[in-house]
């Protein structure tokens, strides 16, 4: 049988989660640091091809559904989701994911947009614009894609005949 939480309790919850969630992120962005540069786990694990990606982005998000699970907007959700993917996406392009990881720090982006959430108010409500926005660019960028073979097809089938 499940237990309902009271406020006070959840706020318990929600703060001990905050700080879990802010040391790993610490540690996956910022715990090491040469010559005043920081840098943490995440950008290490990208010299491992596939598995040291699969790895940072697995954390990152297990992060993400733990402040979703204390209450976080899906609009915030979202929003951390799609900064863990960028850092995902980008960071698996050999050589230029390794430099982009080393400065770019989607943990920390998040514990931002989290503390903005929590303590400021900001980020509320549904998602469902930036969803459909993110549709919007993913199927222009399709038909683009289409369009340039169809007429780089048309320009080969020209010079073929």
């Amino acid at each position: 049988m499940k237990r309902d939480l009271s406020l006070a309790d959840k706020e318990k919850r929600r703060d001990h989660d905050f700080g879990w969630v802010e040391r790993l992120s610490w540690l996956m962005d910022n715990n090491f640091q040469i010559a005043g540069f920081r840098f943490g786990l995440d950008p290490l694990l990208n010299f491992v091809p596939f598995a040291g990606t699969i790895a940072s982005f697995g954390t990152s998000f297990v992060l993400v559904m733990v402040m979703w699970r204390n209450g976080a907007s899906s609009k915030l959700v979202v929003k951390m989701l799609i900064n863990i993917s960028i850092d995902a996406i980008l960071g698996a392009i050999p050589l230029f994911g390794n430099v982009f990881d080393f400065f770019n720090k989607a943990n920390t982006k998040n514990i931002k947009l989290m503390k903005e959430h929590y303590y400021e108010n900001k980020h509320q409500g549904s998602a469902i614009w930036l969803l459909l926005g993110i549709l919007s660019i993913i199927v222009l960028f399709f038909v683009g894609t289409i369009y340039l073979l169809w007429i780089a097809g048309e320009w080969v089938w020209q010079l073929l005949f």
